[in-house]
Order: C-alpha cells, then structure tokens, then sequence
C-alpha cells in the first residue's frame, strides 16, 4: 500500500492512503507453449517423403540420404573448429528412358539448395544440339554460355554419349573438353549430370580415361518391373482422380508382361510408356462417356477394359 502527503494552505497535513497495488510482473508462457524449433532433419524428412512417391529406386534413395548425412556432418565439423573440406558432387546417371532420372536431378537440386550447397538449385537440361556449334570455337562458347546459366545449379545432359558418337574431329569432343575443364574450375559452383543408356554410358567414359574419376557418383536407374510399372499406372490416375476397374487393371497387366518381355522390342520407356497409355485412356474413356451421354461420378471416376487401346503405344515404345 502506498500513501502521499500532501500539504493544505491552512498548514494541515493531510494524508491519502493509495490502495491501488502494483501491476503484477508479467509471467514468462511455460516452456510447452513456446515456439518449438524446427524438427531435427526437416529437409531430410521433406525430400524422403518426396522421394516414397517414386516407385522403386531404392539405390537412389540411399545415396541422396549418404549426400544429406555428408553435408549435415560436414557443417557440424565446422562448427567444433574442424576442417570441412568442399566435395565434388558431379554424377553419372545410367539407364533407359522413362526411370526417373530427370525427377531424381530435380530433387538433388532442390536438397543441395535448401542445404545451402547451392545458390539456386534450379535444373538445366540440355541435348547435344544445345552444347555442339557448326564451326570451330562455336562449340566451346555454347558450352561455356550453358555452363554460366547453370551456375548455382545442375546441368543435366541427357543423352550425353552422342557427343563422342562423331570421332575425334566431330566438334563433339570440343565440348566435352570444355565441361571437364569448368568441372575442374567451377566444381562447387555448378553441378554436372550426364544421362544415358547403360551401354552407350559405359563406352563414352572409356573414350576419355580421365572422364569416369572425375565423377564420384555413378547411379544406375534398372527397368522397372511389371508390377512397379502397373503401381506407377495407378498413381498417375490417382493423380487426375480417376480408377482402373478390375478388367481394366487386368489388361494393363496383361499388356505390360507381353511388351516388357518381347523379344522384338529392343527400347522401353517405362514410365513414359505408361504415362502415354494413361493419357490415351483419359481421352478414350471420355470419347466413350460422351457417345453414351453418361456422366455420373462413378462414370466419370472409373475406367474401363475398352478405354485401354495398345497398338500405337507398341509401335512406338
């Protein structure tokens, strides 16, 4: 309780007694209803739950996860005083068309930005005709024009054989001399993804014995199987909200064991192969709902055995 004094004209002294108190001392929230930091490992959680989306892959998958434990351990050496030394993540990614490769260097990028290893992680992608010019020295600032654009993220060459398919005085070879001298002077401002076929891979390296080691990771992408393709099916008409009936599904099956297995094909897109039969059935079973001028959601949702139709897929795998 507080009192003031106040003093009158008439030199009486009149006392106030103040009853009011203090305000309390605001009290600090308990610790559970403080903001929590960020789960331990967020990006890890992010990019593993990015990576259950994809069908197989489980090489891949493990590698990613070897590259997160490096760079997480790598700034925690740093932190105790320790030399973290920068390493090369320049790949190789090996296998046929439609396994995932393109998607894979897209979440590289995304995991090597969010983990402060690149300035943009944006992807790149580029072909033979983007790199290879018409006359001498040509080559050389095409290459170093793509190079400068990828800086801060991936290159992604696909098909990147073809640029030793013409001999040595193809102007091939004078890109691939200019990406392994910015791989060597630029290795942790860009990182450099060539893609192709297993076989025709394996014989581009062997045409320049310093090329593989210049690569510390090397990944396979296998042909998926029946039942992967089929499960990768499924997810792509999850996606646009639509279901195989059980005829349906029966038949996809049915198709993918023969064309996988033939004898006669010798290239299979996989998952492009199926993404193509997925949207063909989209608009042959719409073709189908509007003839029969049916559209309830079951209709709508569900697509049937004659909404599959093979033959141009086959001829054009």
């Amino acid at each position: 309780m507080e009192q003031s004094i106040r003093k009158k004209n008439n030199n009486q002294i009149n006392i106030v007694l103040n009853t009011r108190t203090k305000a309390p001392a605001p009290v600090p929230p308990p610790k559970s209803i403080l903001t929590e930091p960020s789960p331990k490992h967020e990006m890890l959680k992010q990019i593993e739950e990015e990576m259950s989306k994809l069908v197989g892959m489980n090489e891949v998958k493990s590698i990613i996860k070897e590259i997160y434990a490096w760079i997480y351990v790598n700034k925690k050496r740093q932190e105790t005083g320790l030399k973290a030394e920068k390493q090369v993540l320049h790949m190789l990614f090996k296998g046929n068309p439609g396994t995932g490769k393109t998607t894979v260097a897209r979440i590289i990028g995304k995991l090597l930005y969010e983990m402060n290893v690149l300035s943009k992680g944006h992807l790149i992608e580029a072909e033979r005709a983007d790199l290879v010019g018409e006359y001498i020295g040509h080559t050389a600032q095409k290459t170093r024009d793509l190079i400068r654009k990828s800086l801060g993220g991936i290159l992604f060459i696909d098909e990147a054989y073809s640029l030793a398919r013409g001999g040595e005085k193809d102007f091939g070879k004078e890109a691939i001399d200019t990406l392994v001298k910015h791989m060597e002077d630029k290795q942790h401002d860009f990182v450099l993804i060539l893609a192709g076929y297993s076989r025709e891979m394996n014989h581009f390296l062997s045409l320049n014995p310093g090329l593989q080691s210049r690569f510390p990771f090397i990944i396979e992408f296998p042909d998926y199987t029946v039942n992967q393709l089929l499960e990768i099916g499924k997810q792509m008409y999850e996606e646009r909200e639509y279901q195989l009936s059980k005829e349906a599904e029966w038949k996809l099956r049915d198709h993918l064991n023969a064309v996988k297995y033939s004898s006669a094909i010798t290239a299979f897109s996989n998952g492009r192969y199926v993404r193509n039969i997925v949207e063909k059935s989209v608009r042959s079973q719409a073709m189908r709902l509007l003839l029969q001028d049916s559209y309830d959601k079951h209709d709508l949702l569900t697509i049937a055995g004659a909404d599959l139709s093979f033959e141009e897929e086959a001829h054009g795998l």
